[in-house]
């Protein structure tokens, strides 16, 4: 049995013989990225600084939370703490009953629910310079080191953004032409009419001006080939694609030999094949050729574990001294990241230095563009962190005790910017204990 018999695309292991166990995984606590996997006991997780096995996490009650699956629903419940609970980036009172909660903030740890969590027990998180792997991508990644021992093409699928790439290079580096070389080719990128010139090379006098040039096939010869969005070939190109991988022979432009080669295909696309085909856009037996071995990429909204270590690479990025508060991880775990990693990270950058242009150190949910990561309908109606609209007078009264007075500290608490905070004490005609 294989990884891709035993994890679907959300990573939820699969197994007949073997019952789920429902849970929550820790991803964030202590203003630091974390991984943690807590199986719910009869059905039920209390979560506090005296319960639950949480990280250290000095804004938590002593009894803060209980979570709870019913084989149906989930239900979180606030057990009164000092701070509060939010689920989905919003304030509870009492007890909320959801299908799939996304996030759950606890003081200031950050919990996804998880109707199985087998694949994330005594799991980590790799970070290997800007690559950030949690365990479900890793399962995934040996799939395809399984593909590529075993001397075989592969199709990557998944959505712009996910790490199709990065999966190429694993691929690569696992298989027997590790040694040679990896060349990539972006078919989306190539102008149209000169695809057939820069994949199969051409010879001097095939057309006004050419001189000799090999292609990206021959670069490629004893290493991989990295077809990315193939879908996005000329139908022409398709034809001599085929031919290629049936023959393992090259003939560029205005060559009448061919030329053997001896290289491995990885290919990647973000469009459905199959439907390219009944369209007329993709040839149906190029298709049969390449659609397996095949893998698919999940989705970043399908690994949010992965979210806290990506930001604090991106953050890093822009300035080692910036830190994140719970309320931007937070904001960025709910969000549904249409874009990938690709998009996240282009944001938390963006959010970096908005922090750092205020003078900020610490990054938090308002720094971060209001229709970040939301495609247009979540835009519309995609409820966002606590908005100072939603903050009560009780809340920020007890924000300020817990922080003796401290109106900056209170602010990263509540999950505001401390001029928003200013605004409501004016506006609850609360004066600051003391300034900072």
């Amino acid at each position: 049995m294989t990884i891709a018999d035993t994890v679907d695309d959300s990573g939820t292991a699969k197994g007949p013989r073997e019952r789920a166990v429902p849970g929550v995984i820790v991803v964030y606590s202590g203003l630091a990225p974390v991984l943690r996997a807590l199986p719910l006991t009869h059905g039920k997780l209390v979560v506090g600084r005296d319960e639950g096995g949480l990280p250290d996490d000095e804004r938590l009650s002593r009894r803060h939370a209980e979570i709870a699956w019913d084989g149906q629903r989930w239900s979180v419940r606030d057990l009164g703490s000092r701070n509060g609970t939010n689920v989905n980036g919003a304030r509870i009172e009492g007890t909320v009953t959801l299908d799939e909660p996304r996030v759950v903030r606890v003081g200031r740890t950050l919990m996804l629910p998880r109707e199985d969590i087998r694949l994330f027990l005594g799991e980590q998180v790799v970070v290997e310079d800007e690559l950030v792997v949690g365990p479900i991508a890793r399962r995934v990644h040996l799939r395809i080191a399984q593909i590529a021992s075993a001397d075989e093409n592969l199709l990557i699928t998944g959505e712009t953004g996910s790490g199709k790439e990065h999966a190429a290079h694993v691929f690569h580096a696992r298989g027997p032409a590790a040694k040679g070389p990896l060349v990539t080719v972006n078919c989306a990128t190539i102008p149209e009419g000169v695809a057939e010139r820069l994949l199969f090379g051409a010879r001097k006098g095939a057309y006004s001006g050419a001189e000799n040039a090999d292609g990206y096939v021959v670069a490629a010869n004893n290493g991989v080939l990295f077809l990315d969005e193939v879908g996005e070939l000329e139908l022409d190109v398709q034809a001599k694609l085929l031919r290629l991988l049936e023959t393992r022979e090259v003939t560029p432009l205005g060559e009448t030999r061919s030329r053997k080669v001896a290289l491995r295909f990885c290919f990647a696309t973000h469009r459905d094949l199959r439907r390219a085909v009944a369209e007329g856009r993709f040839r149906e037996d190029l298709y049969h050729r390449i659609e397996q071995p095949h893998v698919h990429l999940p989705p970043l909204r399908d690994r949010r574990e992965e979210i806290p270590w990506l930001l604090a690479r991106a953050l890093h990025r822009v300035s080692p001294e910036l830190s994140m508060h719970a309320s931007f991880v937070e904001a960025c775990i709910h969000r549904g990241w249409s874009g990938n990693v690709r998009e996240l990270l282009q944001h938390a950058r963006a959010a970096g230095h908005a922090a750092m242009a205020e003078g900020e150190r610490c990054v938090l949910h308002t720094h971060l563009d209001a229709n970040a990561g939301l495609g247009g309908d979540e835009r519309r109606s995609e409820p966002g962190p606590e908005t100072p609209k939603s903050v009560s007078r009780e809340s920020i009264e007890r924000a300020l005790q817990a922080e003796s007075g401290n109106v900056a500290a209170a602010a990263r608490g509540l999950g505001l910017h401390r001029t928003q905070l200013y605004r409501l004490l004016k506006r609850f005609g609360l004066a600051p204990p003391r300034e900072e």
